[in-house]
């Protein structure tokens, strides 16, 4: 489980594994559970992530898509309300369809 998830992990140094694998053996039954359901939760983002990694080379790869495009993280400025004088737009609009 933790400790096959932790060996398997690629960019960890010997040292710091050895490091982390001594250090579990001071934890209590409870911090044990926790750092098993947050290595779950880690391992289950990251096989999330390349799920869809995989699923959008597969999109690109068949021609249904000719990009993907990611998504924007930056706030969105504030916007300014107009005023309208007279009736409300959603009375005009609901008019216009009749």
């Amino acid at each position: 489980m933790i400790v096959e998830a932790i060996i398997n992990s690629s960019t960890m140094t010997q040292a710091t594994l050895n490091q982390i694998l001594s250090q579990l053996e001071t934890l209590s039954p409870e911090e044990l559970v926790k750092l098993n359901q947050t290595t779950q939760k880690h391992l289950a983002d990251k096989n999330q992530l390349r799920a869809q990694a995989a699923f959008h080379q597969a999109l690109l790869d068949s021609g249904l898509v000719k990009q993907i495009k990611r998504p924007c993280y930056e706030p969105i400025s504030e916007r300014r309300l107009f005023e309208v004088k007279g009736k409300p737009v959603s009375e005009t609009i609901i008019e216009e369809r009749r």
